[in-house]
């Protein structure tokens, strides 16, 4: 039952032009033209494009997928009433839930498989099995920790249009303060505190370093591991109240 499901979840993703637009064509597009354009340039701790950018945009799917077609997807089901029509088949609001999580971590996967071939393609990225092993690992421990907060954020909405604008929103924030498109650290005072934040850009900042093997427990990654931890914390208990309210 559940494989079904996880199947009718992916046709009808790659049906949704509005999810295959942010999720599957921006990312990588952005990935190829930013890299002809600032292949040259050297970034904090003497990174290069590739390095910076690969695991950057590989979070940046990654989010797009948890979002939109995780979290936005399940505002669409409960306001069309899909969701009650599904409960009175079989299928119960777990299988329905652990669809939606395996979906996204499929979609995830196929991007983080897409980005680095593409990196090793026309960017000449190189990179370790066992590196290519803790990244992929560490990144579906950064996509569970975003289902979370797309799960809070989520359960909050009933209609729609608000949930769109919402999400709309939140993709340009976290492009712009997430460290995807301009560096944190060249961004104007105020936008940079909006990206301090942004929890999307600590985990993408603990992911970058994991990326290249400089992860190290610094002050600076022991701040950001507990603020990540704190708002999955936070996250967990509005879900709980969300769903005692129903």
């Amino acid at each position: 039952m559940l494989l079904t499901q996880i199947k009718y979840d992916l046709k009808m993703f790659f049906r949704e032009l509005f999810y295959l637009v942010f999720t599957v064509v921006v990312p990588p597009v952005t990935y190829i033209l930013m890299g002809q354009m600032f292949s040259k340039e050297t970034y904090s701790g003497g990174m290069n494009y590739v390095q910076m950018y690969t695991p950057s945009f590989i979070v940046l799917i990654s989010f797009s997928v948890v979002f939109f077609a995780f979290g936005f997807d399940q505002v669409m089901n409960r306001a069309a009433g899909i969701e009650k029509r599904l409960f009175i088949t079989p299928i119960t609001d777990k299988v329905l839930l652990l669809s939606s999580i395996a979906k996204s971590f499929i979609i995830a996967s196929a991007g983080f498989f897409l980005i680095t071939l593409i990196g090793i393609l026309v960017y000449d990225l190189r990179l370790s099995f066992v590196g290519f092993l803790v990244s992929y690992f560490s990144l579906l421990i950064v996509n569970a920790f975003m289902l979370v907060y797309s799960h809070a954020i989520y359960s909050n909405f009933k209609e729609v249009k608000t949930a769109l604008v919402v999400s709309i929103v939140l993709f340009q924030v976290v492009m712009f303060t997430g460290g995807f498109s301009v560096p944190v650290e060249s961004l104007p005072n105020f936008v940079r505190y909006v990206a301090y934040v942004n929890p999307i850009y600590h985990l993408n900042k603990i992911y970058v370093s994991i990326w290249n093997q400089t992860f190290d427990f610094t002050q600076g990654t022991f701040i950001s591991i507990g603020y990540v931890v704190s708002l999955l914390i936070i996250s967990l208990l509005v879900i709980r109240f969300n769903k005692k309210k129903e």
